[in-house]
Parts: structure tokens; C-alpha cells; sequence
């Protein structure tokens, strides 16, 4: 023990945070340098400081050149820029770097007149370009091709011209002749063809037969540029056969870019030229490339997309089909067999030239793979499957990440081209969302609604029943790409793959959205660390819930919500059942929200963690918006009960801060009434909430259809194994209404694995018929209840009876659709009929009040 506490007190001891410090970081003699006298003037300062100042204090002035010139033009132009110019004859790289920058800056913001930019700055700038250090020499350089683009043509004529074309003669250096490569191919764009012709032509082809093979390489990478400002005649005769020959120049550098130049001049040339010159050229380089396998291959293939596009409609059948036999061969590089080595022969190849050639190989796959969209829109939708479908599957299976990567950030372009015939592509992307690289299943789920909702409608704007029972297939792929995500750090990634799921109703059937995916759904609102992985969880959730199909599962899935969040044993579990609450008022009507959840969300008002009754003081104001009299008068009610309740009870400090804003925003809301004047109103401010409304009721109907044609189906069926002479087995006949509602819970207790909801069950539905509402406290009477929370039974079925469904729905809204139009009075009066008694329902709500 002693010897421990002796070490644990060294150890503190050495974590002191107040130490002695030997000595100061600056001298009184080095202060003294830095010091300046606070009365110079701007200018005065600027020359005391290049004259005899710190290199750093040297770089501040010249750094803000232009505010001084801008300031002080006459006495800066006369003191302080000499005094610049004087002192970038001996100053350091960062300090050059400084007067680069500054230099192109005074032009670009025309602080002085060119004229007299090109006494003083533009002569800098030239004299700067020789310097011998390469980094200083670089930077100058880009600063003069910058202010060629700035300067008129008759200053780069006189001024830049003649030095360019005096730094191109093979007496000067590699790094100057270099220089007048770029220097022509940027002042080409500013002359006449004739001025072209006669000065700069010359120095070009020149440049083009230089012995360095890095100045022919720029020189050629500038002939694009050369041969615009010289158009097509002259681009034929002069420029073209210069092309040609670098082209099959020894050195593969000069190759590479030679076939670069020839991609970009494409759309100068006429038939002619293209069809006698560059396809026989591009074909040889092909060959020549495929069949030496240098590092010309992954150009090829990059530039092989652009090549096919600007040469297409100029190529024959025969020709179309030879570059796709390239383009797959090229997609093929690596994966073949490797050749046999002649034993006789013994392998001298380093390990290093080995791993060089695997990356060339992968890196020709990886361009074709970014090529295949350019390649698929030239073959078409009708000739994909014949031509490149199974290119297209062995590049999504190609054993490296990077191939796999570049196709699953273009899968979804793929899809747009071949439009009506994308849904061949469902089993590739069922294995792109199969992959275990978390790189691939990054890009596929960025785009994945966009790609199902290509595979699923096509050129339509409908999607089919057998459309999406066949895409409800690509669902476990789905949540095998969940699984990979989940297992990364990666929350972004995990928001977006939450974020995607929401795309399903439109793709992809109610049941399986119900059994299999928001099991999933709710396991990530319980166990996700991240909040907005969360947030993206609960929102989807929520949005899957209301395009379910079923009624009876959108009011357990809701209940179930209730128990394991708002009546949860986690703070967060509550708190974030407030988020759902706003996402729900988002996207749910207003009436559902009350009839559901207005009441729960409540109790959290005397929840006992202060940051729960903290958050709810701020969702108090969207509550009392939900709120519309007089059929909401107990929901008022019990807003205002619970806002005096934590006004007296509450002794928490930032809680009482959060609740007495509340109340001044409470008061500023007006309620809504439903009165005789102010229907149609009310109907003009709450469009959309009508709208959603309408959705709701018409998913009721839709349900309702669903039922009956069930049953016309099952009594077809009854009457015909009726009428056959060999009797049928007995079959159960269907109950009314949801007919196989105990294995739906059974499924989804199954595939969520966590405890179903207080009081929901297959044989007890209680909490549905308003018998018991959960954990609902006694104090609160039937009659706080609002009715459309009732549903009843009919005698026979365990089915929800549709009458008192549709009747609950609209009694609500009743007096509000009433006073609208002629036609949407007709429109609700063919619903009611449509829902078996719609309109007595409402009848009875309006006599019990």
C-alpha cells in the first residue's frame, strides 16, 4: 500500500498544472524589433518594415498590398511598390508566394490602369518566371497565365509574346521551354489565326519535335488550345500530323497525353478527318495497348467513353461492335488466368513491379466501371441485355472494392437509361446491398429511393401489384446492408440508410413492410446511440405506419409506441416519443394525433425527469394548435390542467424558465372555432390538413374493398367446391374484416423480438375498442375520450367494423366539410355511401352532443 500511494503521488506530481517557466518566449531585444511607432502613417509603416522589418512583418505588407494601393495610390505607387520590387530580388519562397498572390489581386480588382500595371507589376512578373528556385518559378508562372486572361491583346502581344517565344528556343532550358509551352497555349486564345500561323505555329512544331520528352508532352497538351485559335483547315495540314506521331511517341507519358488531346479536338474535326485518321488511330492504341499492357491501359479505358461518344455516328455496325469487344476486354483485365511461367526461366520480377501491375489492372477495371453508364446509354435499353448485362454483373461482382465502388455510384444512372427494362437490374442491386464494404454500401444508399422508384414504375407513373410483390424481394438485401452499417462508427451513414427505408410503401407490399422491416425499425429506436440516427428511425417509422394498408396494424404498431416510449422505464425512450410526437403532427392529420396520442404525450408533463418536462413546455404550443372548438373542448381541458399543474408543482429552475415562456406563446395562439361563420374559413386555412384527413379515410376504403372482395372470393370458392360431384375438404371460411390478424402479431412479435405492447394481443383487442386504453390513469373519464377512439365489433367477426370506423373519422370534420362546396358535399356523400353507413354515424355523433 505504501509503495502504491508513493508512485500515485509522483504521478501526481508530475501532472502539475502550474510549472515554472525558465525564461520568457521573446527577448526585450527582440521585442524591441518588432516594436513600431503607433504614430506612423499606413504608408510610412509599410516602407519602415520592408526596409529594415521581420521577414514575417515583410510578408504582412506585401500581403496587403492592394488595401494600400486602394487607400493610397499615388504616394503607395511611389514609395511602397519600389520598395516591393527591391526587396523580391533577394526574398524567400513564402515571401514570393505573398507577391504572387497580391500581384494578380491588384489586376483582377482593376485597383490601378493596365498601363500602369505593365510598367511596374507585369515586368515583376516576368522577371519572376526565371527564378531558379521551381516552386517560386511555378507560382509566377500561374500568376502570368492568370493575368494573360485579364490583359487586353495588344499589351500580351507586345509585352508576353516575344519573351514566350524567346524562351521556346532549344538553346534555352528545359524549365523555360517548358514555361513557353503553356505561355502559347494560354496566348492563342487571345490572336487571330493569321497571327497564330506566322508567330507562334512555328515554335509549336518545334516544341513537338523537342529531344525532352516532357516538353513534348506539354507542348502537346497545349495543341488543343493552338488548334482552335488556328480552326479546321489549318488544324488538318499543321497540327494533325504533329498529333499523329506523338501519339506513337516512345515515351508512354507523351502517348497518354497525345490520346487526351485527341479526345478533346474531337468536336473540331469534320467526318472526314475522323473517320480517315483518328478511328484507325484509336484503334491502333487499343491494340497496342491491350496487347503490351503498359501503363496506357487505365487511360484507355478512361478515355474510351468519350471516345466512343464523339465517334459513334461515325463508326460502322462492324466498328460499334469492335470497341465494345474492347471495352469488355478491358473489363476483363486481371481477372483472367495468369499466364504460365516457363519453369526453365527463372522469375526475376520484384515484389514492388508485381503490386504495380495488380493496381494497373484494377485501375483499368475502375474507369471502366465509371464508363458503363456512357456505354449503356450507346448500346440502348433494347441491346443492354444482349451486349452488356453480363459485363454489367461482373463488374457489381469484381473482387476489388474500388471496381464495386465506382459501380455503385453510378447503378442508379444505369437504371434511368434503360428506363421500361431497369427491373432486370433487381438482382444486382440486391448484391451491391449485400456487399461488406461499407464504401459500396455508401453510394448504393445515397441513391437508393431514386433507384427503386426507377425499378418499380419505369416509364409509368403507376406501380403494378406484381411490380412490387417481385421488388418486396430486394427487402432482406435491405437489411443485410443494415447490418454492415450498424456494425461502422459510421452514424451519417446510418441517418441515410434510416432515411432511404421511407421509400418502401411505393415500391414494396404493406405485409412484408409490416413483418419485416419495422421490427427492425423499432430495435434502432431502442439500441442506435447516435440522435439523429434516431430521429431518422422514428420519422420513418412513422411514415411506414401510415401508408400500412391494414388499420389494425397502424393502431398496434401506434400502441405499441405508447407503451415502450411514453410509458418506458428510459428518460431517453420519453424524450424521444416528444420527437415522434412532432413528426407525427407533421405528418399525420390532426384528428388522428388527438384521437391517439394528444393524451399521452400529456402525461409526460408530470414525467419525473426534469429534462422530459423541460422539453414538453416546448411542445406545449404545438399541442394547443392541434385544438379546435368545441369538439376539442376536454383536450383543452386537459392542456390547461396540465400547464397550471407544473406552474404550481414545479421546482426545478430551468423547467419554471421554459414554462412561463410557454404560457406567453399559450396565450398568443388563438384557438380555432367551429362555428356556423367561421367553417368555410377554417376550411381555407387547413387545406393540408384536410388533405392528409382524405388520405386517412381513403385508406379506410381501400381496406374496406380489400375485405369485401375477400370475402366475394371465398364464397366463389365455397359455391364451386359446392357444385363439384368429389367433395372438397372443409376450409375455414374467412373472418370479417382482417381475417389472419393473430398471425400478423405473431409475425411481427417474431421477427422484432421485443415485447409487444401492454394489453395487444391476437385474441384481446381491448385497448382498440377504447375497454382499456394501457397505462391510461383512472382519474380520466370515458367521456374525456374523444369517440372516434371507439371502435366496435360486429357480433360475428374479429374484424373492426367499417361503419363506425369511416362514421368516427369524418363526424369530426363533419360540420367543417358541410359548409364547403356543392361538390365536395357530393364527394362526401358518395364516400358515406361507399363505407356502409357513414353518414348514419355522423347522425348519431351529432345527436349524442
Amino acid at each position: 500500500m505504501d509503495a502504491t500511494s508513493t508512485s500515485l503521488a509522483e504521478d501526481l506530481q508530475e501532472l502539475q498544472l502550474e510549472r515554472v517557466i525558465p525564461r520568457s518566449l521573446k527577448t526585450n531585444e527582440e521585442l524591441d524589433r518588432l516594436t513600431v511607432d503607433e504614430h506612423l502613417s499606413d504608408i510610412e509603416r509599410a516602407v519602415y518594415l520592408l526596409s529594415s522589418g521581420q521577414d514575417v512583418q515583410r510578408i504582412c505588407v506585401i500581403s496587403n498590398l492592394p488595401d494600400l494601393i486602394k487607400n493610397n495610390n499615388d504616394e503607395c505607387m511611389r514609395r511602397v511598390v519600389p520598395k516591393v520590387r527591391e526587396v523580391l530580388h533577394v526574398a524567400q519562397t513564402e515571401m514570393q508566394l505573398a507577391a504572387s498572390s497580391a500581384f494578380l489581386q491588384i489586376l483582377q480588382q482593376q485597383i490601378v490602369p493596365i498601363q500602369n500595371y505593365t510598367q511596374t507589376f507585369l515586368q515583376t512578373i516576368l522577371t519572376s518566371v526565371e527564378s531558379k528556385d521551381p516552386d517560386c518559378a511555378n507560382a509566377w508562372l500561374e500568376t502570368l497565365l492568370d493575368v494573360i486572361d485579364l490583359l487586353p491583346k495588344d499589351v500580351i502581344k507586345k509585352e508576353i509574346l516575344g519573351i514566350a517565344i524567346a524562351k521556346g528556343q532549344l538553346s534555352q532550358s528545359v524549365q523555360a521551354r517548358l514555361a513557353c509551352c503553356r505561355i502559347l497555349g494560354k496566348v492563342s486564345t487571345k490572336f487571330e489565326s493569321f497571327v497564330i500561323k506566322k508567330e507562334i505555329l512555328p515554335v509549336v512544331q518545334s516544341l513537338c519535335q523537342d529531344v525532352d520528352y516532357e516538353v513534348r508532352g506539354c507542348m502537346c497538351q497545349q495543341l488543343d488550345p493552338v488548334a482552335r485559335g488556328l480552326g479546321l483547315e489549318a488544324t488538318k495540314s499543321a497540327i494533325l500530323p504533329e498529333l499523329v506521331e506523338l501519339t506513337n511517341d516512345e515515351e508512354s507519358y507523351v502517348r497518354i497525353i497525345g490520346l487526351e488531346t485527341v479526345v478533346n479536338i474531337l468536336t473540331l474535326l469534320d467526318n472526314e478527318i475522323c473517320i480517315y485518321t483518328i478511328i484507325p488511330l484509336v484503334c491502333k492504341f487499343c491494340q497496342q495497348a491491350i496487347h503490351s499492357q503498359d501503363s496506357t491501359l487505365p487511360v484507355i479505358a478512361k478515355q474510351l467513353g468519350k471516345l466512343c461518344h464523339g465517334l459513334w455516328d461515325k463508326l460502322t455496325e462492324d466498328k460499334k461492335g469492335w470497341f465494345l469487344d474492347q471495352y469488355r476486354s478491358l473489363c476483363r483485365v486481371g481477372l483472367e488466368k495468369s499466364r504460365s511461367i516457363d519453369k526453365d526461366c527463372p522469375s526475376k520480377t520484384d515484389v514492388s513491379d508485381l503490386f504495380d501491375e495488380e493496381d494497373k489492372k484494377v485501375e483499368c477495371r475502375k474507369n471502366c466501371s465509371y464508363n458503363f453508364p456512357s456505354m449503356a446509354l450507346l448500346v440502348g435499353a433494347k441491346c443492354f441485355k444482349i451486349e452488356l448485362h453480363s459485363t454489367f454483373v461482373a463488374l457489381c461482382k469484381d473482387p476489388h472494392v474500388l471496381v464495386r465502388k465506382k459501380m455503385a455510384a453510378s447503378f442508379h444512372e444505369v437504371a434511368h437509361i434503360l428506363s421500361s427494362s431497369a427491373h432486370t437490374l433487381q438482382n444486382e442491386l440486391s448484391l451491391m446491398l449485400k456487399d461488406e464494404s461499407i464504401e459500396v454500401l455508401r453510394y448504393i444508399i445515397m441513391h437508393l429511393p431514386e433507384t427503386l422508384d426507377i425499378l418499380s414504375k419505369g416509364d409509368s407513373k403507376t406501380v403494378t401489384e406484381a411490380r412490387m410483390n417481385a421488388l418486396s424481394e430486394i427487402i432482406p438485401a435491405i437489411l443485410s446492408a443494415e447490418i454492415v452499417v450498424f456494425a461502422s462508427n459510421d452514424w451519417r451513414l446510418q441517418e441515410s440508410l434510416m432515411k432511404s427505408l421511407s421509400c418502401l410503401p411505393a415500391c414494396c407490399n404493406s405485409e412484408d413492410i409490416y413483418c419485416k422491416v419495422i421490427p427492425v425499425l423499432f430495435q434502432k429506436l431502442k439500441t442506435s446511440r447516435a440522435i439523429p440516427v434516431r430521429h431518422a428511425a422514428a420519422q420513418t417509422t412513422l411514415v411506414l405506419i401510415r401508408q400500412l394498408r391494414k388499420l389494425e396494424q397502424r393502431e398496434q404498431l401506434i400502441h405499441r409506441l405508447v407503451s415502450d416510449f411514453c410509458h418506458g422505464k428510459s428518460c431517453h425512450h420519453r424524450s424521444l416519443f416528444i420527437d415522434m410526437c412532432y413528426f407525427f403532427i407533421e405528418l399525420f392529420s390532426k384528428s388522428f394525433f388527438k384521437d391517439h396520442l394528444f393524451d399521452y404525450v400529456l402525461e409526460l408533463t408530470s414525467d419525473p425527469v426534469a429534462n422530459v418536462r423541460l422539453r414538453m413546455c416546448f411542445m406545449l404550443p404545438s399541442l394547443k394548435r392541434q385544438v379546435k372548438l368545441p369538439y376539442d373542448r376536454n383536450h383543452l381541458q386537459l392542456l390547461e390542467a396540465a400547464v397550471r399543474k407544473i406552474l404550481i408543482n414545479e421546482k426545478d429552475r430551468d423547467v419554471n424558465v421554459a414554462i412561463k415562456s410557454a404560457v406567453e406563446e399559450l396565450d398568443g395562439i388563438h384557438v380555432q372555432m367551429e362555428s356556423i361563420m367561421s367553417r368555410r374559413k377554417n376550411f381555407e386555412e387547413d387545406t393540408e390538413d384536410q388533405i392528409k384527413e382524405e388520405e386517412e379515410k381513403q385508406l379506410i376504403i381501400m381496406e374496406e374493398q380489400d375485405r369485401k372482395e375477400e370475402e366475394q372470393k371465398a364464397k366463389l370458392e365455397k359455391k364451386g367446391s359446392s357444385n363439384s360431384k368429389i367433395p372438397a375438404p372443409k376450409k375455414a371460411a374467412p373472418k370479417s374484416g382482417t381475417s389472419s390478424k393473430g398471425d400478423y402479431n405473431r409475425d411481427f412479435k417474431k421477427a422484432s423480438s421485443l415485447p409487444t405492447a401492454g394489453g395487444i394481443s391476437s385474441t384481446s383487442t381491448k385497448a382498440l375498442s377504447g375497454g382499456n386504453k394501457l397505462t391510461k390513469p383512472a382519474a380520466k373519464s370515458a367521456s374525456a375520450l374523444t369517440p372516434s377512439a371507439t371502435f366496435s365489433r360486429k357480433g360475428s367477426g374479429s374484424g373492426v367494423s367499417s361503419t363506425s370506423i369511416a362514421s368516427t373519422l369524418t363526424s369530426r370534420r363533419g360540420s367543417l366539410t358541410s359548409a364547403g362546396s356543392n361538390s365536395d358535399t357530393k364527394s362526401k356523400s358518395k364516400v358515406g355511401n361507399s363505407t356502409n353507413g357513414l353518414n348514419t354515424g355522423t347522425k348519431s355523433r351529432k345527436t349524442s352532443k
